[in-house]
């Protein structure tokens, strides 16, 4: 796909899709139509491979949580999304 069909799929520049590849970062709604429109998920396109499982510290509380019932999976699920939008916020504004 090139830059310009990709733009025009997600309703963006294609001046602007190339700063995204340069490394600029785009907005939450604009990774959300990128992600759309190339069949992924935010996840894939925010982070490394190497970033998206759980590490050596975290991998017991993911395996614990797969244990847990529907709704105490949303509600873990609803907690760390809110964390790493915070954390994303963070990042993006240069305060933390």
């Amino acid at each position: 796909m090139t830059q310009k069909d990709l733009a025009a799929l997600v309703g963006l520049n294609q001046s602007q899709i190339h700063r995204y590849e340069k490394g600029a970062e785009p907005s939450m709604s604009a990774l959300e139509r990128l992600a759309q429109a190339l069949g992924v998920n935010t996840d894939e396109l925010i982070f490394e491979e190497h970033e998206r499982g759980p590490n050596d510290e975290m991998r017991l509380q993911f395996a614990a949580i797969a244990e847990f019932g529907p709704d105490e999976k949303k509600a873990a699920k609803d907690l760390l999304d809110a964390l790493i939008l915070k954390h994303q916020a963070r990042r993006w504004t240069g305060t933390g």
